[in-house]
């Protein structure tokens, strides 16, 4: 690889970013408060993805439950992709597309915030279980990529990046997260 294909990488990585950021100011601010609305009222998030987003799914929760930036309580949040019984043992039984239903259908309550990352918007799992989610009662998102597949249809708020290559979809839901977590805090800690 060149030098000019390193820095050439990095300005469209940026220039998604910047595209991303000015299209979804918005619908950010919107999840930050359906998160602040749960947590107010003693719900929880539940988050999901597979793969690379499955470990975003987890760091997520980790910054929620442990702290990102500030000092303070500890969050309620959980990553449904770490439980290796309950994954296999469903995956097993019921197919690997229910995965995350099962849980949603056994941890959530109307009120809670679901949330999954799929970068294809077509992850069958992440689809049924947020379908789940609305039939509960639960206020949902997805960060999505490409077109914001059939997921971009049955969420509450859409963070889709509109790009092909999976991995600079990867690194916005990176930073939405982290903005996410950052904002989360200051609405729920910050004196007002």
């Amino acid at each position: 690889m060149t030098i000019h294909a390193i820095k050439t990488s990095f300005k469209q990585l940026c220039e998604i970013m910047d595209r991303f950021g000015n299209d979804h100011c918005d619908a950010i601010r919107q999840c930050v408060q359906l998160m602040a609305d749960a947590m107010h009222t003693g719900g929880k998030v539940l988050i999901m993805g597979n793969g690379g987003s499955a470990a975003d799914a987890q760091h997520f929760a980790a910054e929620l439950v442990g702290r990102f930036l500030m000092e303070r309580k500890a969050l309620p949040a959980v990553a449904l992709t770490t439980d290796t019984s309950i994954l296999t043992a469903v995956g097993n039984d019921y197919g690997f597309d229910e995965i995350f239903k099962r849980q949603v259908e056994a941890l959530a309550v109307a009120g809670d915030v679901v949330i999954g990352i799929s970068t294809s918007g077509m992850s069958n799992n992440v689809f049924h279980a947020l379908t789940t989610a609305n039939e509960i009662g639960c206020k949902t998102i997805g960060l999505l990529g490409r077109d914001g597949g059939n997921i971009a249809a049955v969420v509450d708020i859409e963070l889709t990046v509109p790009e092909q290559h999976t991995p600079f979809i990867q690194t916005v839901h990176g930073a939405v997260l982290h903005l996410l977590c950052d904002m989360l805090e200051k609405e729920l800690f910050t004196p007002s």
